[in-house]
């Protein structure tokens, strides 16, 4: 939705001879092309000719207009891949180049290395069709542990001086600072909840009040932590970890709790079975600490909480579906019901 009135052509001019400067020599761009997968972000696709080398890259272009998080920043997500790139375990994208100028392509954006490989679909889900329904059960098991062993993988990354920038607010609680941003997006766009404002309203003040006191050490999170944001190579081995908007420092169940929240969400609150092969629950939860994961508790709560930002940002997609682009009410609100649908279960069950 995002690059749906964007001149390609254009684009594909301006870009090349911005690259062409940046890198001293021409630079020849093929058409460029706008991915089917993806919202926050606006994505180009490409491949260039530069200093005789072909590049396949893609474009990451900040939303200015369709903006889903509170702050988005193209900056911000290249910052983290250049930081987590030394980092064993957590394949990422090389970035290539960056531009704060808003000139070239209509907003800050960032350009990396396309990376060889497959995503499991969200449309749709992964556990109902397309590649990974045709894996054998073996496959499937270690497609969804190798991600797995990737979320490990981070949250065993230290957060050193090179995460920085990643601090928020002036509380020296990585996991206070974390609620306070939850607070302060909730605000944001309290006035675009078309789904469930009572529920989200209560549970921002659950996860304020039910704060676990022992979140265990402060590590680098990932804010979208799901077997959707990966590209997997073609022996199932996980080829590159995608999507970083959301990163923060704080404790792991941030992203554990994301995780079981979405495949529940594609799961059993859409009635869909899980593919054998993919663990439930209970077996996520002891895959996870199998493989060097630390022990997590209150796992409901950080479900909760990631129900919470999952509906901030549905409900900001359903806003945008039916503001700009006409969309009917029962059409844009489909996924944005079922996830405050979740979270209201949720919510009754802790009550």
């Amino acid at each position: 939705m995002a690059g749906a009135k964007r001149n390609l052509d254009a684009s594909r001019r301006a870009l090349a001879a911005w690259w062409s400067e940046k890198a001293g020599s021409p630079v020849e761009i093929d058409a460029l092309s706008i991915p089917k997968a993806g919202f926050s972000n606006e994505t180009l696709v490409g491949n260039a000719r530069v200093g005789g080398e072909s590049v396949e890259f893609v474009a990451r272009i900040e939303p200015t207009g369709h903006q889903l998080f509170l702050e988005p920043s193209a900056a911000f997500q290249a910052s983290m891949m250049k930081a987590l790139a030394p980092a064993p375990g957590v394949p990422v994208p090389d970035v290539i180049a960056e531009e704060d100028n808003s000139s070239i392509l209509g907003a800050p954006f960032f350009l990396m290395r396309r990376v060889e490989g497959r995503v499991p679909p969200d449309r749709p889900c992964w556990h109902e069709g397309g590649w990974t329904a045709e894996l054998s059960i073996a496959e499937r098991t270690r497609l969804y542990e190798n991600g797995l062993a990737a979320l490990v993988a981070l949250h065993s990354v230290r957060p050193g001086n090179e995460f920085g920038f990643l601090a928020r607010g002036d509380k020296a609680d990585a996991f206070d600072a974390y609620l306070d941003h939850v607070a302060e997006w909730y605000a944001w766009s309290r006035s675009a909840l078309v789904s469930g404002p009572d529920t989200i309203a209560a549970a921002l003040e659950y996860v304020r009040a039910e704060r676990p006191t022992d979140v265990g050490d402060v590590c680098v999170t990932w804010g979208d932590a799901r077997v959707g944001n990966i590209i997997f190579d073609d022996s199932l081995e996980v080829a590159a970890v995608l999507d970083w908007e959301g990163a923060a420092l704080g404790p792991a169940g941030i992203d554990l709790g994301w995780w079981l929240m979405f495949e529940q969400f594609f799961c059993e609150a859409a009635g869909v079975p899980r593919l054998a092969g993919i663990a439930n629950r209970a077996g996520t939860i002891e895959c996870y600490e199998a493989l060097g994961g630390r022990a997590i508790e209150n796992l409901r709560y950080y479900e909760i909480l990631a129900a919470l930002v999952f509906g901030l940002i549905n409900n900001r997609l359903a806003h945008l579906a039916m503001t700009e682009y006409g969309a009917p009410r029962d059409r844009a609100t489909g996924f944005v019901d079922r996830n405050i649908t979740l979270l209201r279960g949720w919510l009754d069950s802790v009550d």
